[in-house]
């Protein structure tokens, strides 16, 4: 194929992606972040909604590139027809012919469901909507790890759009009553934020308190929708700038290889690039222990205010009133893990944040989380994380990592 460009003027791309949504908007900061990094495009930004069509003259648009959120069969079908190089964001299909780049949602259910777990709650729920892929894809990584933890889930769905949406105040009411049939404490990873605010407004109705008794968790950490939540929404964060940057590369080394006049090297088939969450924003919709032992309760409390002031197990049993046996012989059966383990695994997320947030030197990071020596930090974190202090917060401010 003839390159439409000499190698010297900039490729014309069209990048559909809507900016209704925080999510959208985190994958259009992710290409702006390569462009600037990389090289400047002529690109024509098509804003709308995610349901919305796509423009009428697409069918006999002939440019050099296209990112696609809106990908459905139908539009598929228009984008091959032109012959251009295509990346698909696309949520709702996985089988469309393109390189597909997307969030791991089966990742962002299990992120989910190991907070809650975390958290000590062994009732789970699920608030989706019907037939919605990315729903669909959360629920399954969430039960996987229920599943795992012995646990099962109640699932919630209802049509999110169309003719078969459901009146808003009867949906609530079916909802209210769902969440009626639990034995408190029941904790529910909504879909997504909006989806969040259902389940909260849901509650609500009931006369269920969140978190006491109701935790919920949704995702896209949508900021201006959570803290609008009454309490503010907990949620997954997924890596929209990553799946941005990630298409722009990927639709740059397409169209390099168009232009060098070689059809069969950028037809390169059907490839799914999965792009990991981030992490958990945790707000006060989870922002409790779910724990029917009130001894055990009180000592992960204790553990969650002073484990970076060098909190040791013996002032846990003192304060409990518990044998060190019996002590640990509880959170072993009801969190699989030791006192010790559970003090190590604050001071690491606090240290995961200040690695994350502050430019501070190992050094005043050291004790400030109740380790005497940077050096046993050190070799505390490279264990207990994977990677070293300095990896990691390279990583981290980079945007690929999270201290959630």
């Amino acid at each position: 194929m003839t390159p439409k460009n000499p190698p010297y003027e900039r490729p014309h791309v069209l990048v559909m992606v809507e900016t209704s949504i925080a999510y959208g908007r985190g994958i259009l900061r992710g290409i702006t972040r390569w462009l600037h990094s990389q090289r400047r495009w002529s690109m024509y930004l098509e804003q709308h909604e995610l349901i919305a069509s796509p423009p009428a003259w697409l069918a006999g648009w002939r440019g050099d590139g296209v990112l696609c959120r809106v990908t459905d069969p139908q539009v598929a079908a228009l984008l091959r027809a032109g012959g251009m190089p295509v990346v698909d964001l696309n949520d709702l299909h996985d089988d469309l012919g393109f390189i597909h780049i997307w969030s791991d949602h089966r990742a962002i259910g299990r992120v989910a469901a190991e907070h809650l777990i975390d958290r000590g709650f062994r009732r789970l729920g699920f608030c989706g909507f019907s037939d919605q892929r990315w729903s669909d894809l959360r629920l399954e990584g969430f039960r996987e790890r229920a599943v795992e933890a012995g646990l099962v889930v109640e699932v919630f769905e209802s049509d999110w759009f169309g003719a078969n949406a459901p009146e808003w105040e009867s949906c609530q009411e079916r909802l209210k009553a769902w969440l009626q049939g639990f034995t408190p404490p029941l904790a529910v990873l909504a879909c997504n934020d909006l989806r969040g605010q259902h389940v909260i407004d849901a509650a609500r109705r009931a006369g269920l308190a969140v978190p006491e008794e109701v935790g919920v968790i949704g995702v896209d950490d949508d900021a201006l929708l959570c803290e609008l939540c009454d309490p503010p929404l907990s949620s997954v964060r997924p890596n929209p700038e990553e799946v941005g940057y990630r298409a722009a590369e990927q639709l740059e080394q397409l169209m390099a290889r168009r232009r060098a006049g070689t059809a069969a090297a950028w037809e390169s088939g059907p490839q799914q690039i999965l792009v990991p969450p981030l992490g958990v924003t945790a707000r006060q919709s989870t922002d409790i222990l779910a724990i029917d032992d009130p001894q055990l309760a009180a000592a992960l409390r204790l553990i969650r205010e002073r484990a970076c002031d060098g909190l040791t197990v013996r002032e846990i049993v003192k304060q409990s009133g518990l044998s060190r046996t019996s002590l640990e012989r509880r959170f072993r059966d009801v969190l699989g893990r030791t006192p010790q383990a559970e003090i190590r695994g604050v001071q690491m997320k606090r240290v995961r944040q200040l690695l994350a947030e502050t430019d501070l030197p190992l050094e005043r990071i050291a004790p400030l989380v109740g380790f005497s020596q940077a050096s046993y930090l050190s070799h505390a974190f490279k264990r207990d994380v994977g990677e070293s202090p300095r990896d990691y917060r390279r990583r981290a401010q980079a945007g690929t990592k999270t201290f959630s």
